[in-house]
């Protein structure tokens, strides 16, 4: 009986963290526009989690999210390469 209880709680306990929540009150920003009050998602080091993310869903609105969980990387260019040597192209095969 006494694991079971034990079980429970540590399972309540556990569940508490998985969905903090956290209410955010109302506010005015710099430029005059009222921001009516909230709830968010708990800010921590990850962005896997936010309801704005593809793939969770918010659970007050039902709406899902839409921005991506990382940000994309930069593009590369497979412009030539100048160094000390000379132009540098990839596709450029060289023997010796």
């Amino acid at each position: 009986m006494k694991r079971m209880v034990l079980i429970t709680v540590l399972i309540l306990f556990a569940a508490t963290f998985c969905f903090a929540d956290v209410y955010v009150q109302g506010y005015y920003k710099s430029n005059g526009t009222y921001v009516a009050p909230h709830y968010r998602s708990d800010p921590n080091s990850t962005t896997l989690d936010n309801w704005s993310t593809k793939g969770n869903v918010n659970p007050y609105t039902g709406q899902y999210g839409t921005k991506p969980a990382y940000p994309s990387p930069p593009s590369r260019t497979s412009t030539p390469t100048t160094t000390m040597f000379g132009t540098y192209k990839p596709s450029q095969q060289y023997y010796y």
